[in-house]
């Protein structure tokens, strides 16, 4: 199939996918995934590869460094030992769990290590599309130990990969590795955003702004993997400084530019990439012997729930070792129960990493003999990635309502934020005026308006006069956007008689459109 052809099939399917997982009340990468297998019954469309390299070098930076970009730096630093623990000893125990498994079941222990490895950790990408439906400390900490594990990973698979081949490695061989991987990928993160630091601060354009953004991710991945270091980390360090730097390097207009731009490309391409997937898995069903499809099923989903049981394992001992040495009062609020841990180890998921990794195994030896136990590789791989989706994604939503897990006040905090910066303007309006030369007709106006804003907020923080001021409120959001609905009309009469230019009736579209987002509110993505 052609690359427009491809490119289109793609597109459409993602589109419906959109369109009808709502519909469906099903997650999107869910059905896309199912759309995706059930065109791997068309041959011709089984051809369509999904390169290791398209994955980890387009698909991943971009992804990695929106879902880095919204996620909070404050439960990162809260639950940092945690995170730690998963994204590394957990990798660890996981890959020599997948492997011993594999191996008993008659996949050659070099082979297995390479599998153990690819399936090791739970993928960033699924996480963050299937991962939603949990209380927000649980999702943040499931998504910044999938953000940072890939590390552990790759390195894992350097060295499967390094013993298939011929190659030894010792102790100091293998920490020196892990720490190129980590410390090399953060300190590439580092640069690369204080390198976009000093050129963005400089700057207050919102097309450059984005387009240095757009480069970023890149730029970490790519110096970071010059030095052998992980390009993964690199790009979620990155990602993390310029969240935390945001407001000094951006504008309102750039931050709006990206929050409507990245967002969409980050779909479409997750989309994309879970279609693929699926007719990856398709590729790699057809392309094993019918006599060994018995065996490596019994492999698959030996391996799937190895995965699962090591994960709440691990969890367990790695919490009751905690509680050992650590009995603050501020552990002891951060431990986590027997049935978030059930939770967690459910919402494990596997994705495109770990079928990148699996794509990239080489399949010829050193000395020109086929590498045993390629195929089941890649069939056991996308067995366990299209198993964690179809029947852990849907199962999670019933495991977080049986868990009853307790989620943080956000609510509470948005009302405190905002009656902290409305009091903090209405406090500071006759100081700025005086400071500034405005009018007293001027700043009456302003204050008035401030004053007004600032007692609706501390209504409905303090719940009294709750009711008539909701109501007030909804009534006056009605009115207003019945207006705005008659600028619209008017607006659209005189653009077809002529009245005013496209390009006229654009920007006051333009206006009309912000002046509804502050009634509405501006839409957020995490």
């Amino acid at each position: 199939m052609e690359g427009l052809e491809t490119v289109v099939l793609l597109g459409v399917t993602v589109l419906a996918g959109a369109v009808l997982a709502p519909r469906l009340r099903v997650a999107a990468p869910l059905l896309l995934l199912v759309f995706g297998l059930l065109l791997g019954f068309v041959p011709q469309l089984r051809h369509i590869q999904l390169p290791p390299e398209t994955v980890l070098l387009i698909f991943l930076p971009v992804m990695l460094f929106w879902e880095s970009l919204t996620t909070s730096l404050r439960s990162i630093r809260r639950d940092l030992r945690g995170i730690v623990l998963l994204s590394t000893l957990l990798v660890v125990a996981s890959a020599l769990v997948v492997a011993g498994v594999a191996h008993l079941l008659g996949l050659p222990w070099n082979a297995a290590l390479i599998l153990g490895a690819a399936l090791a950790p739970p993928d960033a990408t699924a996480v963050a599309a299937l991962g939603r439906m949990l209380p927000s400390r649980n999702f943040m900490l499931l998504r910044a130990e999938s953000l940072t594990n890939d590390g552990t990973a790759l390195v894992l698979y350097a060295i499967a990969v390094g013993l298939t081949l011929g190659g030894n490695y010792t102790l100091v061989d293998i920490a020196g590795l892990f720490v190129l991987s980590y410390a090399g990928g953060a300190a590439a993160g580092v640069l690369v955003a204080g390198a976009a630091y000093l050129f963005l601060s400089r700057v207050r354009d919102p097309l450059i702004t984005n387009i240095a953004l757009l480069i970023t991710p890149f730029a970490a991945f790519l110096l970071a993997e010059a030095v052998g270091a992980s390009g993964v980390l690199a790009v979620v360090v990155a990602g993390l400084i310029i969240s935390f730097i945001s407001s000094r390097i951006s504008t309102a207009a750039s931050r709006r530019q990206m929050e409507s731009a990245w967002p969409l490309g980050s779909y479409l391409l997750n989309g994309a990439l879970f279609v693929l997937i699926g007719l990856q898995v398709q590729a790699a069903v057809h392309a094993i012997e019918l006599r060994n499809v018995g065996r490596l099923l019994v492999s698959t989903v030996a391996v799937w729930v190895a995965l699962i049981v090591i994960r709440f394992i691990f969890q367990t001992l790695s919490i009751t070792l905690i509680r050992l040495l650590d009995r603050s009062p501020s552990q002891r609020k951060r431990r986590m129960t027997y049935r978030a841990r059930v939770v967690s180890s459910i919402a494990g998921f596997r994705g495109a990493v770990s079928l990148a990794i699996a794509l990239s195994v080489p399949s010829i030896l050193n000395d020109g003999s086929p590498l045993p136990g390629h195929g089941d590789i890649i069939f056991i791989s996308a067995g366990v990635i299209v198993l964690t989706m179809l029947v852990q994604g849907p199962l999670l939503p019933a495991v977080v309502r049986w868990a009853r897990l307790p989620d943080e006040p956000e609510e509470e905090e948005l009302h405190l934020a905002e009656l902290a910066i409305s009091s903090a303007a209405v406090q500071a309006i006759d100081d700025l005026a005086d400071r500034l030369g405005i009018t007293p007709e001027v700043q009456d106006r302003v204050a008035d308006e401030y004053r007004t804003h600032h007692s609706a907020i501390q209504a409905l923080y303090r719940g009294s006069g709750t009711d008539g001021t909701t109501q007030s409120r909804q009534e006056e959001q009605t009115l207003r956007h019945a207006l705005l609905h008659t600028k619209r009309e008017v607006l659209l009469a005189q653009r077809l008689a002529g009245t005013v230019d496209d390009t006229v009736a654009r920007r006051i579209q333009t206006s009309l459109d912000i002046e509804e987002q502050r009634l509405t509110g501006v839409e957020t993505y995490d």
